[in-house]
């Protein structure tokens, strides 16, 4: 499935991020664009929890259209290393 590909794929940048991360002085910050797209709740929660980690090793800033997104940081387990910023909606005139 798509979703499994995704996962797949994600995991193989996370590996070479973090391998490339062990390599050099000064990490330079990874921005990720709806990654989590074909996940299930489950597997996000898993990978946020795997962003939150590594952002242990340098600044991840992740972006997203999906609100339901800030409520599953809630179940992280490194959800204390999580910053959720919401954009305010545009009003319409």
């Amino acid at each position: 499935s798509d979703g499994t590909a995704d996962q797949l794929f994600l995991s193989l940048r996370l590996a070479a991020i973090e391998n490339h991360l062990g390599q050099i002085k000064d990490p330079l910050p990874i921005i990720l664009d709806d990654i989590l797209i074909q996940y299930d709740d489950e597997r996000s929660v898993a990978a946020l929890d795997c962003l939150a980690k590594l952002s242990e090793k340098t600044q991840v800033i992740m972006f997203t259209h999906h609100r339901h997104i800030g409520d599953l940081i809630e179940k992280c387990q490194r959800k204390e290393s999580i910053f959720f910023q919401e954009m305010p909606q545009p009003t319409t005139a």
